[in-house]
């Protein structure tokens, strides 16, 4: 595996990713769970976020003790399935800034076709983590990362659910710089794209409009 892409495997994890896969879960259940496995994929996301420190007195004695360093965050969903894992990032970077992404996938040339874009201010200042349930293609994830690095990020991350072995290839070739962190890595994709097993179309799960 490509040292980029950082398969979290965590026994919590794993264990809720099956019952985002069970097609009888409930929409309650599962837009609950995919905002718990956002906030479990986000502690791995950000293990790299810079520490400094600070004086701080505890009910024993006075202390310098580690705190972030205030390094700009921001987190960018892909609009609509993406909004799904926006609350477990901020649960636990309460103070990153929300970009959007409206991408839809063109149903007859498969590519994704962009409606809505609006970004923090400063967004090229900020470390983003684009946010999206599904690696299948990795048509919309790349043309995603193009629009981030088109404001002039430099540190970007990917984060998603579930992967597809060509959505990896695909998402390293062009964007080698980008980490991926996903729950796991699937078989492929059948011939509606759609990730095996998968867990069927993540937006009309989260939403109930399946």
């Amino acid at each position: 595996m490509n040292e980029k892409v950082h398969v979290v495997n965590h026994p919590l994890l794993s264990h809720k990713l099956t019952i985002l896969r069970d097609k009888d879960t409930s929409t309650k259940d599962f837009r609950e769970i995919v905002s718990e496995i956002g906030m479990l994929l986000t502690y791995e996301a950000t293990r790299d976020l810079p520490l400094t420190t600070k004086e701080i007195e505890t009910p024993i004695c006075k202390m310098e003790a580690p705190t972030l360093k205030g390094k700009k965050f921001a987190v960018v969903p892909i609009l609509r399935a993406g909004l799904g894992l926006v609350d477990g990032v901020l649960r636990m970077v309460p103070s990153a800034r929300v970009g959007h992404l409206g991408m839809y996938r063109n149903e007859e040339t498969m590519e994704p076709v962009q409606y809505f874009c609006k970004m923090p201010r400063d967004v090229a200042e900020r470390d983003v983590l684009i946010v999206d349930p599904m690696l299948a293609t990795g048509g919309s994830a790349n043309a995603a990362i193009d629009i981030i690095k088109g404001y002039g990020c430099k540190n970007i991350k990917l984060m998603v659910l579930v992967a597809a072995p060509k959505g990896i290839e695909v998402v390293t070739a062009k964007h080698p710089d980008v980490d991926i962190y996903c729950g796991a890595v699937d078989q492929g994709l059948n011939e509606n794209s759609y990730i095996v097993p998968g867990l069927g179309d993540a937006g009309d799960r989260i939403f109930g409009t399946k």
